[in-house]
């Protein structure tokens, strides 16, 4: 097996060292060199270690000057192409090739007139490789004014709100456009830059031009995709994307949709997607769901929580975004009741096995607890006129409804409260014996070393008081980190499942979002490039949650699931069982320094709510809330120690 592998390695280097000969010695025949380049770009498709050898031999060098000085379309297309594919599969690539003067090259070819709508693709799929999970990149694309360029493509490539995708050049322009929209997805995410996001805000008043005038899918997908990754965990760019109507404008898009679900399943999904969008405006500043009331929203997500089509992650996303509604907002909780939302929310809890799901549920139920005990005092304090009388007999009814759900919801919460109870006494207990052991561990020792020492009974004496101390500390500190009520563990933990966080978790994204390139993967041989599904066009699966983090570059997403989800962290055991029973020990991972500017932007924006924290940033896989909260209490304690 290992000399097969030898040899097909063998067999790769003599190719790309083939090929490379071919690229120069054919100068005067581009059909050949767009011939090589294409095989260039299959081989290392196929296999990241054929990059590295590439880059060794100068081949990665000499395929970017091609790029640039070849006075043929088609050559420099391809040799665009085969050095994003490159980059995309080697993190050592993308680096050697993420330079200022790549990407002034790429602005040249995106700002000539003389550039074809192929070779302008073929830019920003290179320049989506490049800041792709690259603070490098991201901070090169802004400064070199690559993204000036990118914003004009963004307000100009598409020019009519009526698009005729049927017709080839409106087709074309339109895969540039929802190009040059997941590219700047990719500039302000993964990881999250503030800069760039606030350079994306004045994009927003174009992109509610398009949703107000245009209700296609392929147009709808791709922007809630970079409103979505753009109000991430932002709340300057939040208020002023409010300012400017676009809250207004998505609640608007959300009432049609809603409307239009009713006939078509296509409607439905694409209003699960705006949904999101309007949960990512208002999951930072819950007040900012009063916006909602005047359009009713919380009854629109309750009629489209009932279509029959989607799947548990969809109706996840929507009780979320009913959470946020009802948070703070009196009004939309009152929506809630009289739209018959709190059976909903009930059989929720009673059917579905999905944790998050039911999580979202609690929530809910939890922030209307207070407004029925309102609004059962009101009827009973309140005087009424007789022109009072019959809405007074109507709402007397919805309260008697009211409270029999609520008896049904106090009933279940109860019973959650309970299990929660007994697994953390189960844990207590636990512990107490895991403390009562090493006690009487020590205290054999010492006796043994009381005997056995000449002289040292007071010491060893000594030694047994401190370190009955240190285990009634230890004891102390472990029952009182745990001491926090059910409520504020619920809201802490709801509030923090923010639908655009999950773009932090994958480290594998780039790769998901290089595929959303549209008809970058040509086939050169009948001189066009072959295509390859948009952002926009593979959307059914947009917003599902998203796997566990990646750590191979090779094995990677579809753009769709990584995109405006809310995070779910699956949490590894600090020990895992074999199948002999044996526990293993957790494998110690070292904080990197980007794991810890994480641990002091959450304490800044959430205080010492070390779930909230470990929901909202790509810690590495493994990483428990009470390891941040020991990492952090251990940098603070350092001497001269300044927050990052």
């Amino acid at each position: 097996m290992e000399s097969e592998d030898t040899k097909k390695t063998q067999e790769m280097k003599t190719d790309l060292n083939l090929l490379l000969e071919c690229l120069k010695y054919q100068m005067d025949n581009p059909l050949s060199q767009k011939e090589a380049l294409v095989t260039i770009h299959s081989i290392c498709q196929q296999n990241s270690d054929a990059g590295v050898y590439f880059r060794e031999i100068g081949g990665l060098m000499f395929v970017k000057n091609l790029a640039k000085s070849s006075e043929h379309s088609m050559v420099k297309e391809a040799a665009l192409y085969a050095l994003g594919t490159v980059a995309e599969k080697n993190v050592y690539c993308q680096q050697t090739l993420c330079t200022s003067e790549l990407f002034e090259d790429l602005i040249w070819f995106l700002s000539n007139n003389d550039s074809n709508t192929n070779l302008k693709r073929m830019s920003v799929y290179v320049i989506l490789v490049l800041v792709s999970n690259n603070r490098t990149g991201q901070t090169l694309v802004r400064e070199t004014g690559c993204f000036k360029i990118l914003s004009e493509l963004f307000r100009a490539a598409l020019s009519k709100y009526e698009l005729n995708l049927s017709d080839k050049n409106v087709f074309q322009n339109y895969q540039l456009w929802s190009s040059v929209c997941g590219t700047l997805c990719v500039c302000v995410n993964n990881p999250q830059n503030d800069e760039n996001q606030r350079l994306c805000c004045s994009l927003f008043p174009h992109a509610n031009d398009w949703l107000k005038n245009c209700m296609m899918p392929e147009i709808i997908r791709p922007l809630c995709s970079f409103i979505g990754l753009t109000l991430a965990n932002n709340t300057h760019v939040q208020k002023y994307f409010i300012s400017v109507g676009g809250l207004d404008v998505l609640c608007q898009v959300l009432v049609q949709l809603e409307s239009d679900s009713h006939k078509t399943l296509s409607s439905a999904k694409l209003a699960v997607v705006v949904t999101k969008t309007v949960d990512a405006c208002i999951a930072d500043n819950t007040t900012f769901g009063e916006v909602l009331s005047k359009y009713h929203i919380v009854s629109k997500l309750l009629a489209l929580l009932l279509h029959e089509s989607l799947d548990s992650a969809e109706k996840f996303s929507i009780i979320l975004t009913l959470g946020h509604c009802t948070e703070t907002c009196e009004e939309n909780q009152y929506d809630l009741f009289k739209n018959n939302g709190l059976p909903l929310m009930i059989q929720a809890l009673t059917e579905s096995q999905n944790e998050e799901l039911n999580k979202a549920a609690t929530f809910v139920l939890c922030n209307c607890k207070k407004i029925t005990e309102k609004l059962s005092l009101s009827l009973r304090e309140c005087p009424f006129d007789e022109n009072e009388a019959e809405q007074l007999e109507d709402i007397n009814m919805k309260e008697k409804n009211i409270g029999e759900y609520w008896k049904k919801a106090k009933d279940i919460l109860h019973r959650i409260e309970q299990l929660e109870r007994e697994e953390n006494e189960e844990k207590t207990q636990r512990e107490k014996d895991n403390v009562s052991s090493m006690n009487i561990n020590i205290q054999n020792t010492l006796k043994h070393l009381h005997t056995n020492s000449i002289g040292g009974g007071p010491k060893a004496e000594d030694k047994d008081t401190s370190q009955s101390r240190k285990l009634q500390s230890y004891k102390s500190h472990g029952f009182m980190s745990k001491a926090c009520t059910k409520d504020d563990q619920m809201k802490t933990l709801l509030k923090s499942a923010n639908p655009v966080n999950a773009c932090y978790r994958e480290s594998g994204q780039s790769k998901a979002l290089y595929k959303a390139n549209p008809s970058c993967n040509q086939n050169l041989q009948e001189g066009t490039f072959e295509k390859k599904d948009s952002v926009s066009q593979s959307s059914d699966r947009v917003f599902k949650q998203p796997n566990p983090i990646v750590k191979n570059r090779q094995q990677q997403l579809p753009v769709t699931e990584i995109l405006l989800t809310p995070r779910k962290r699956q949490l590894l055991s600090n020990e895992r069982t074999t199948s002999g029973g044996i526990k293993e020990r957790k494998i110690r991972k070292n904080f990197t320094e980007e794991e810890v500017n994480y641990i002091f932007s959450g304490v800044k924006r959430m205080g010492n709510h070390w779930n909230a924290i470990l929901w909202s940033f790509p810690f590495q896989q493994g990483r428990k809330s009470v390891d941040l909260a020991q990492k952090y209490h251990k940098l603070t304690k350092r001497p001269k120690f300044v927050a990052p």
